[in-house]
């Protein structure tokens, strides 16, 4: 094992060679475990949403490696927006954005003219998503169950095998908050760990 920075450099290759190959992989972040795949990568997502037993239309958020990357994203520049992640990222809140137009190809369900983007309070992620970008990421379990706490037990509860099972160490954490910054007045769309009044909009 090599570390740099506290973070496991060979398991960030392993997790950076199986996402560019396409193959989903099992990582913790601040809140849960995740299922992730790499969204330029044609048919990725879709074998993640398989793994899950999810519908194709339910929309994957993305994650990144910090609060300088929401631009590569983003398709509006908003100085409200940009003070919300330089307090809240890395961290537990999960902003909808609307999305740069070259990105309309990735297949994350939903509405292809926004994308859900958050950076966890994660080194091991931070520096995954800094090799390969934005992640496609979902919690670690079949569609509508809860998140189990542990690496091998949200591997298993997947229709198959991933490429890469990254062990954290115990994940119980509160999901993030997912807050719609598209239009005024702001709207969350999920109550997780951040509160209205902690983002400041109560």
């Amino acid at each position: 094992m090599t570390l740099v920075g506290g973070v496991d450099r060979e398991l960030v290759d392993r997790l950076v060679a199986a996402l560019e190959a396409g193959d989903p992989v099992v990582i913790p972040t601040d809140t849960v475990y995740g299922l992730a795949a790499l969204p330029s990568v044609p048919g990725a997502t879709s074998r993640l949403y398989a793994l899950k037993d999810r519908r194709p239309d339910v929309p994957l958020a993305v994650l990144v490696a910090g609060p300088e990357t929401l631009d590569e994203v983003s398709a509006a520049s908003d100085p409200r927006v940009t003070a919300l992640v330089r307090r809240h990222w890395p961290g537990p809140l999960t902003l909808v954005v609307r999305r740069r137009p070259a990105l309309a190809v990735w297949d994350l369900g939903g509405d292809p003219g926004t994308i859900g983007v958050r950076s966890p309070d994660h080194p091991l992620v931070r520096a995954v998503a800094e090799r390969v970008g934005p992640i496609a990421t979902t919690s670690a379990n079949r569609h509508g169950q809860p998140t189990p706490a542990t690496a091998a037990a949200a591997a298993a509860s997947l229709t198959g095998p991933v490429a890469v099972v990254a062990d954290g160490g115990p994940r119980a954490g509160t999901a993030s908050t997912v807050l719609d910054v598209t239009a005024d007045p702001w709207r969350i769309l999920r109550t997780g760990a951040l509160t209205a009044a902690d983002l400041g909009i109560a």
